[in-house]
């Protein structure tokens, strides 16, 4: 099934001035979800997962946040944060005129979306975590990160080296994923150092507390043998909160190359938030 897909952008006020931040919408309608991405990369990656929801009758919009794929890049740590990604989800429902959304992300996508619905509890009609990085990640995701942000500070010609090479690769010539591989290092140096400076020595995720203060209905999705995502997360998270639904990937990649499953059980979920009878209690985690 087609759907309309249309390209649009808004602005925010931060302490380094005002930025442009872009969207894409799919489908139309009041039943709105917002995804957002992984660490660094771009709202193309919630692509696919956007078209089948929009299918099946949602108005799905996907975010590049600030830092991010074709939003400003500003080369100052200070405005990113888990708090100020949450508050530029809450600018966009107001710039679309949506009093409530699903929110959903891969990552720090996931990590955001948890952030919406602390900071502004009453626009979420239900969150979709995939990947939380929480307590357990956090060495591993100092051993990865940590590495890369120092080249970008210290030796930048890495950085840009690589930016330079993935623009000259047509993305039509090339799979999907490797496509968004590419759009992942096309990042200047100095934007890719501030980026990770802020999430690193920034706050997380919301707190133990306050995720147990959640209300809203959560669709959580782990997979086993991911250091930077460990299962151990998403079970805690489970067990966190008090309207949850767990389902365990077979592996990172799964949802990447064989969607069907996934893609049906979270725009199920979706679905049956807007019609305010999701399965939320405590279920167990089907295993794969």
């Amino acid at each position: 099934m087609l759907v309309s897909e249309r390209i649009g952008q808004f602005f925010v006020e931060s302490d380094g001035g005002r930025d442009r931040l872009e969207y894409t919408e799919y489908g139309s309608g009041d039943d709105w979800v917002v995804l957002l991405h992984g660490l660094l990369m771009p709202r193309r990656m919630q692509q696919p997962l956007a078209r089948a929801m929009a299918a099946r009758g949602l108005h799905v919009v996907t975010l590049d946040l600030l830092g991010h794929g074709r939003s400003d890049q500003p080369a100052d740590p200070l405005v990113y944060s888990m708090t100020s990604f949450g508050e530029q989800v809450v600018a966009l429902l107001d710039h679309l005129g949506a009093e409530q959304a699903v929110i959903g992300g891969t990552s720090l996508g996931a990590n955001v979306s948890l952030e919406v619905a602390v900071i502004a509890p009453e626009r979420v009609k239900g969150l979709i975590v995939e990947m939380p990085v929480l307590n357990h990640a956090l060495v591993a995701g100092i051993l990865a990160f940590v590495p890369i942000m120092l080249a970008a500070r210290y030796v930048p010609v890495t950085a840009n080296t690589l930016q330079r090479l993935s623009r000259s690769v047509p993305r039509g010539i090339v799979p999907f994923w490797a496509g968004i591989c590419l759009d992942t290092v096309d990042h200047r140096a100095e934007s890719i150092a501030s980026v990770l400076h802020g999430v690193i020595f920034g706050r997380l995720a919301p707190s133990s507390s306050q995720r147990r203060r959640i209300q809203a209905p959560v669709f959580v999705v782990g997979h086993p043998i991911d250091p930077i995502h460990p299962f151990v997360d998403a079970d805690m998270l489970g067990a966190e909160l008090p309207r949850v639904r767990m389902e365990r990937a077979s592996s990172i990649l799964e949802w990447r190359f064989r969607p069907d499953r996934l893609t049906a059980a979270a725009t199920d979920f979706a679905l049956e938030c807007w019609q305010d009878r999701p399965a939320t209690t405590k279920a167990r985690t089907r295993k794969r």
